[in-house]
């Protein structure tokens, strides 16, 4: 079920935030095809990437974007970032215009969530932006963020040198990243105050609660199921989480030729099956769950074993729903 959609080393500043501790189907599916809010009115939440390190065409990688009074902010920056949040501005969502992308936030540093970085940096200055991008991140995203200013060097000073074209606005390739280090309270302005919660996967990573004027919205990242993420979210408009079905773990061959079992071994330490999703949910209590970041054999497979363990709304999300 799914809501409708709205549209078809130099330059590197490395900051440490404070924390605060986080102390009848088809009824049911006509029901819950209704989204929680209407996608136009106050906090938009816009799926840029729903996918997962598969190349599925019609899923990009990961990245969710909050949009709040007119102010857009990223978590997660996947492979084919900018285009996505390009598609949705020209859908209508003025906030995600290229150059306008000055904040972000990322869960980990797998490749998967990351591969887009350099596009984020880059793309938009060579758009116009003009101010730094603010990062913020586990401990790692100043290093990364070191190494590809440092690897974009020649690009750098060739559009900065006296005939770059970017010479008047030399500012907009650089990052502040913010190296978070321990959960809470992590940015805040006008419009969101953003809290990190730690999550259970392969190295530090950080789940993200957005506190907006009329709403709360909770993005797990990759995780195992977590007591953090049920008390970051307690009740909270939208939960947007990671899962995949049992039947799609079973079927997976290994990559690579690694040794059988080996996936799954990793998949039930550092990931979520339905019938764990279900249950946090249970305890969270969502108004609306999202799910991304999703692996199973047919978005069909997905649905009904959702509605096998869930009976609460929840949506399947697809690449430039906006809710």
């Amino acid at each position: 079920m799914r809501s409708t959609p709205s549209f078809g080393s130099a330059g590197v500043k490395i900051l440490t935030t404070g924390c605060l501790t986080l102390v009848a189907c088809a009824a049911v599916i006509a029901a819950q095809q209704q989204p929680a809010r209407p996608a136009t009115a106050g906090s938009k939440i816009v799926l840029l990437g729903t996918g997962t390190p598969a190349p599925t065409p019609d899923r990009s990688g990961p990245a969710t974007a909050i949009v709040v009074n007119d102010t857009a902010y990223l978590v997660d920056f996947g492979p084919g970032v900018v285009r996505r949040a390009s598609a949705a501005a020209a859908g209508g969502i003025a906030a995600l215009q290229p150059t306008r992308l000055q904040r972000a936030f990322v869960t980990h540093l797998h490749s998967d969530h990351t591969v887009g970085y350099a596009d984020l940096i880059f793309t938009p200055w060579t758009l116009g932006r003009r101010m730094p991008l603010e990062v913020y991140g586990p401990r790692g995203i100043a290093a990364m963020t070191s190494h590809l200013i440092e690897a974009y060097r020649v690009d750098i000073d060739t559009r900065t040198n006296a005939d770059g074209n970017q010479r008047t606005f030399p500012d907009g390739h650089k990052v502040n990243a913010h190296e978070i280090g321990a959960a809470g309270v992590v940015y805040k302005d006008a419009n969101v105050t953003v809290t990190a919660f730690a999550t259970k996967h392969a190295m530090e990573s950080y789940g993200y609660r957005f506190d907006t004027p009329d709403r709360s919205i909770v993005i797990s990242g990759d995780t195992n199921p977590a007591q953090s993420t049920i008390d970051a979210c307690r009740g909270c408009d939208v939960l947007i989480h990671e899962v995949h079905t049992e039947a799609w773990l079973a079927a997976r061959p290994e990559a690579g030729g690694a040794p059988p079992g080996t996936f799954r071994r990793f998949s039930e330490k550092y990931h979520t099956t339905v019938p764990q999703l279900a249950e946090l949910a249970r305890q969270a209590k969502p108004r609306v769950l999202i799910l991304y970041h999703y692996n199973s054999l047919t978005p069909d497979e997905l649905q009904t074993e959702m509605m096998k363990h869930y009976a609460g709304h929840f949506v399947i999300g697809r690449d430039l729903d906006v809710y």
